[in-house]
Formats: C-alpha cells, structure tokens, sequence
C-alpha cells in the first residue's frame, strides 16, 4: 500500500506537504484580539457619540437604529475597513445549507467626469438582497420568486476576511419568511431574557437584562490534502464509505491529550492568530482520542455572537488548513472503528448584574435563585425532549449518536448524586404554607447547604446528552458539522416558555395568600415530581437504560426521519407560533428542507459507493484473480496434478472468495440502485427520507462487507483504496 500512497502524492500538487510550516505569533495574542473587529473599542474611536451610543441601545436594549445612525455608522465602518486595506463589504449570512454565504460589492462607485469614489450608505449596510429561491426554502419561494433580503444585525460585530468588509446579517423571503438560522435565534434570545428577567424580579430587581451564553467546544479530523484527494468518498461524501480497519486504532488510548504533531500545532498556532484577529476567544486546544482528532474551544459568549463565531471558524479553519496541505473533516463520523466528533454546546444564562444564575450562591436565597432556574431547565427539558432531539438530527450525526464517544438518542438530564439529594429533599416540602420549622429547615438544611462551587461535585457522565456540568448545561450530542444555532434556538425557545408558565404559576400561588418563597417552593416541588422520569445518573450506553428509559416513556429516537417526524407535533408547533419563533409555514418548510437533505445524503453517499464498487473495486479485485489464476496454471504445469492441487491450494481458496465477493457486490449494488430509484420516487419528504433509512441504508453493509474481504486479499498495487491510517499522516 506504500507504494500507491508515495505516487498520489507525486501525481498531487503537494511535493512538499510534509514540509514545517512554522508560524511567527506574537508574545501576547491579546495583543491582536479584534484587530480585524468594528469591536465596541473601534466605534467609540470611528463614530460620533450619538452614533455610538445608538449602536449600544442596539445591543443592549433592542432598540432600532435611526436611518440617519445608520448612514453615520456605514461611513465609519467604510473608513476603518479601507485602513485595513479593505475593497469590498458583504452582507453575511447563514442559510439553510448549513454553511455561510456572501455576495461581495465593491465600494467603489464611478461619478461624473470619469471620475470615482468609494463610496458606502446607511440603505447599504441595512439591506442587501441574494437570490431567495437558489437558497433552501422549504417550497416557500418558487424559483420565478428570487426576490429575498439580507438585513444587518447590529449585536454581531462586523469583521475583515481578507479584503472584504463582512456585515453579519439575518436573511429573509420577500414575503418576510425567515430562510437562516440566525433570525429566529435572535427571536428566542429575545424570548428567554424577557422570560427570565421577570422571574429574575423575584429575587432581584436590579436586573433588567438576562443574557444566554453559549461556550463550544468544536472537535475536527485533520488528514494531509494529498491522501484526501486520493480518495474520492472522503472528497464527495465526507467520510469513507468503505475499507477495512487497521490494526491499531484508538485502543491503546494513547492519542487522547497526547503530544500535538508539530505540523498540526503549526496549523493550530495560525488558526488561533487568525482567530484573535477576529475576536473569537479560542483558548483550549488539544488532542481528542481518536487518532489525528483535536479539538478546539473558546471563552463563554452571549449565544447569538458564539453562534457566529462557531461558523466563522469552521470557515477559517477550512481556509488555514489548506496553508498547511491539510484537509480538515467536520463529518460526525468520516471513520468506523474510531470516535466520531461532536459539537458540545455549554449552555447558561447570566444578567447583567454578572450574575450565572446556573450557579449557586453563598446564601439561601441565592441558591433558591439558583434552584428555580435548575428545575425550570430540567422541566423545559422533560416537556419539550423530543424538540431537543430533532434539533440535533441529521444523517451524518445517525453514525455517531450511541457509538462510544456520543450520547444516546433517548434524552435524558444528569444532575450528579449531590443535586439529585437536594432535589429529593425538596420533593417532601408540605403542599401549601409551609410552618416555621420547615422555612429554616430548607433555607438552611438543604438549600443553604448547596455548595458555592459545584463544579467538582458532579462528574462529566459523556454518556448523558443533557449534563449538568457545575455552573452550566452541556447539550452533547449536537454533531460537529452543525450549525449551533439550531440547538441554541430550540433550547432557548423551550426555558422562555418554561419560565413564562412558572412565573404565571407562582404568581397565581400568591394571589391566593402564598408568601413568595412558599410559592416558588411548592412549584419547583411539583416541577421535581413530573420531571423524575427524565432524570438519569446511570450508563446511557447500556441495553438496560433503552429498556428502562422505554418504561419511562421517554422516545429513542434513533433516526433522522423519526426524530424529525416529531418536529411536526401540535404540541411543538404551538410553542413556536405562542412565542413568535416560527410561524406554521416556516416550521413546516424548515423540517421539509432537513428531509430532503437527509435524503439527499444518503443517495449521493449510495451513488458514490455503488461507482467506487463497480469502477474501481470490481476490477481491482479481477486483476488480482487474474494473476492468481495464471500462477495456479503455473504450478499445474510444473508440477502436476497431484503435487499441484496442495501448492495452490490458498490461490485457489482466493480466487473463490474473490469471484463470491464480486458477485455480492454486483447484486448488491443492483439492489441498492433499484432501492435508489424506488425511494426517490416517493413524493412524501417524511416517507421518502423513511425509505432511504430503511431500504437503501441497510445495502450499505452488503457491498462494504464484500469490499472489505476483498481489501484483505487484493494486492496493494492493483488496489486503490485505502482505510484511515493510510489516509492519516504520519508524525
């Protein structure tokens, strides 16, 4: 296999790939951080006060920005990114592809006398307006419709790449149908700071602003650009569709924060430069444990700016990859045999008096703060889990859910043992007023008692896709290639309508003579009731917790299409309409553009395979049969029949096996075309992207299965695929 691997790379336009990209970084990143921002620090610098202190309503507030501010603040953000060398500005976004978008215009504006300027207006850094029907719309815009807008979203700070302004932006149909991921997040951030600042009134009525944060941890295969470009299911799909695995893998465990190979930690050096530049606070690197698999994550942000900076990065990762002759893999699962990545999102909420209200204080009434929005967060959970689910559904996130790095598809919430007591303690309180010897016993027994710092008092249980983590909680099975907003939007739509409803609840326990800490008491007490099903401290890994989560009533949705099939629900799509995240349409638009794209996955992954099967593996393996064969002649004509039939006795078992596997092969490809053809036909999105799960998936393991034996016979020369190692590079 050496052989073919050196001439890929003497036939691929990277000679030197193994060559030390070293980088110079400065003594202190800091030094560069937001260098390449219209940060907070850049606009007092460029804009007038009146300018600058509308831009922080904007912020801060939601207040609009006046056209006249915004003319103001187009020609300051123009002045500052032609110091910097900038020519061009776009409006950037993030459609429902999964990836961001922009369309580049120039400043540049002739004028008369053949003359020009550059030129740049408050109409222009509010508006732009991309074709709306080539983007994903859920059959919300027919092709002839192209009309669509991009608006500016002033809490997301402009940024430079290269020598383009980029302008963060949402992105709606003309006829005013959100078509990203952003908009609807900014609605449910929206939703939950209004929500949570009134429950905050509670306990303190100094707040008046409730941020979500958002900390992810972002995990990404490297493999060198010349062995990439010699495998075409890892260029077309992703990940690789077939090959046996190596010997060693991942069981020593030796890889896990192991020493970085100095070519991926020149990578990593770049990357975190060109990162500070753009103010995205990267401050943890390291190995992950399958082999050549790192990861990488940042500060805690307000979640709408972490969002943009998650897929800033994916991009820029792609672009300081390539610097380094390396091909960098954000598929859930590009390689069997060896952990998939993941995009854990740590979630929390904090006010603008700097308070985590997700962690405990020094006093009872802090913890019973801090209680109300634990249990609310579980309750959100408990009701909505199969919302949570579909969020994180897709067909290159199927491989990894259950594996042995990943969570299970059945949601369930892991507190530790230490909160799980205090929680049961507060499932005995007495319904209604509570007696004085009850009020001090919970205010100083059991929620006085919470430690101050938890975050050593709950294990990390990677086995738990929703983990209480200390001061936070992490939601751990979004997959690596996703786009976090859409967990984001999900998890915070669900606490604004749970907050919404305790807050209605205990209000009502007040009218009706209740002291307020009675009240909030004895909701959290029926909230810790209705939400124990979906508690789970065990083995999410285990056979007994699907057996046991199933008495439980908890769903297991273990696919795409059933995960998605949900989504549809009475019960889901009133909770968006009630809370303004999504109208009806927009839902139903959304789910159908996610089905087809799990359906569209899977065909080209089943054409790709079904082409490298026939093309490559087929005659690969009848090259070697044939030369098998002419040695088994050989020895019959050397040394007769007798003596013969006990020399060639393994050729002759190969060419057996081989022309077996063939013919596997060959009916399993027919099969997988006829499957093919059959679910592509069904004009139901649900019950096509069914059929692809249930029908063409399964073909799947008939042609691997034949290929991988007939890997483990055919000579390295003939054979021109490879499993991981051989696309890995060496240290």
């Amino acid at each position: 296999m050496s052989t073919l691997r050196f001439k890929a790379l003497e036939t691929l336009p990277f000679k030197d790939f193994r060559r030390d990209n070293s980088v110079e970084v400065p003594v202190k990143l800091s030094e560069l951080f937001c260098q390449n921002v219209f940060s907070e620090e850049t606009m007092r610098e460029y804009l007038t006060k009146e300018a600058f202190n509308s831009i922080m309503d904007a912020v801060k507030k939601g207040t609009k920005i006046q056209r006249h501010i915004a003319d103001q603040v187009a020609v300051a953000m123009k002045d500052w990114a032609m110091s910097k060398g900038v020519t061009h500005y776009t409006h950037w976004f993030q459609p429902l592809t999964g990836s961001t978008a922009e369309k580049h215009d120039s400043f540049f504006t002739p004028i008369e006398g053949g003359r020009a300027i550059e030129r740049f207006s408050g109409n222009l850094l509010i508006q732009q307006e991309p074709d709306a029907s080539s983007f994903p719309n859920g059959g919300i815009r027919n092709t002839f419709e192209a009309r669509g807008y991009t608006a500016w979203d002033p809490t997301s700070p402009a940024f430079i790449m290269g020598t383009t302004l980029c302008i963060p932006s949402i992105f709606i149909s003309y006829t005013g149908e959100t078509l990203d991921y952003k908009a609807p997040l900014l609605r449910a951030l929206n939703a939950v700071d209004e929500a949570a600042t009134n429950v905050m009134q509670y306990f303190d009525k100094n707040v008046t602003k409730v941020t979500p944060t958002l900390g992810w941890e972002q995990e990404y295969f490297l493999v060198d650009s010349a062995l990439y470009q010699s495998r075409p299911d890892l260029v077309l799909t992703g990940k690789t569709l077939l090959g046996h695995s190596p010997a060693k893998g991942q069981q020593l465990d030796d890889h896990y924060f192991g020493s970085i190979p100095t070519r991926v930690m020149n990578f990593m050096m770049e990357l975190e430069v060109e990162c500070m530049k753009l103010g995205i606070p990267v401050t943890t690197r390291h190995n992950e444990v399958a082999p050549n698999q790192f990861e990488l994550a940042p500060m805690f942000e307000e979640v709408n700016v972490a969002v943009d900076h998650n897929s800033l990065l994916m991009d820029v990762m792609a672009r300081v990859t390539h610097r380094h002759h390396f091909h960098i893999l954000f598929h859930e699962k590009p390689f069997a045999g060896v952990n998939g990545s993941g995009k854990h999102n740590n979630w929390s909420l904090a006010t603008d008096t700097g308070e985590n209200l997700l962690s405990p204080g020094k006093n009872p009434k802090k913890n019973l703060q801090f209680l109300t929005f634990f249990v609310n967060t579980i309750k959100a959970v408990h009701e909505y889990a199969d919302l949570l689910r579909a969020s994180i559904a897709s067909a290159s996130n199927d491989h990894r859910l259950g594996a042995n790095e990943a969570p299970p598809a059945i949601i369930s919430v892991f507190i530790g043992s230490q909160l799980f007591r205090v929680l049961e303690e507060l499932e005995k309180v007495t319904e209604g007023k509570l007696s004085p010897d009850e009020k001090t016993d919970l205010k100083l027994n059991v929620v006085g008692k919470i430690p101050e710092i938890l975050l050593d008092n709950t294990d990390r249980n990677r086995t738990s896709p929703f983990a209480f983590t200390g001061n936070k909680f992490e939601i751990r099975a979004v997959g690596s290639s996703a786009n976090c907003a859409e967990s984001m939007t999900v998890m915070n739509t669900i606490a604004a309508k749970q907050l919404r409803d305790f807050k209605k609840e205990v209000d009502a326990l007040i009218e009706k003579g209740l002291k307020k800490d009675e009240a909030i008491f004895n909701i959290l007490r029926e909230y810790i009731k209705q939400c124990k099903n979906i508690m789970f401290e065990g083995d999410g890994y285990s056979d007994d917790w699907a057996i046991e989560a199933e008495k439980r009533g908890l769903n297991n949705l273990k696919t795409t299409p059933e995960a998605l099939k949900q989504e549809m629900d009475e019960k889901f799509l009133a909770l968006y309409e009630e809370l303004g995240i999504f109208t009806h349409r927009e839902v139903e638009a959304r789910n159908e553009i996610k089905l087809e794209k799990y359906s569209t996955v899977i065909d080209i992954e089943a054409r790709v395979l079904s082409d490298i099967a026939r093309n490559h593996i087929i005659p690969s393996a009848l090259n070697y049969q044939n030369r098998l064969i002419e040695n088994v002649k050989g020895l019959k004509e050397i040394f007769g029949d007798d003596e013969f039939r006990s020399l060639a006795k393994e050729q002759m078992s190969l060419i057996a096996s081989i022309s077996e596997n063939v013919s596997k092969i060959k009916l399993g490809v027919e099969d997988l075309i006829k499957a093919r053809e059959e679910a592509k036909a069904i004009s139901d999105s649900q019950k096509q992207a069914e059929d692809y799960c249930n029908k063409v998936k399964p073909l799947f393991d008939v042609i691997r299965e034949a290929s991988d034996a007939l890997e483990m016979m055919v000579d390295d020369e003939l054979w021109p695929m490879t499993k991981y190692r051989e696309m890995l590079f060496t240290k």
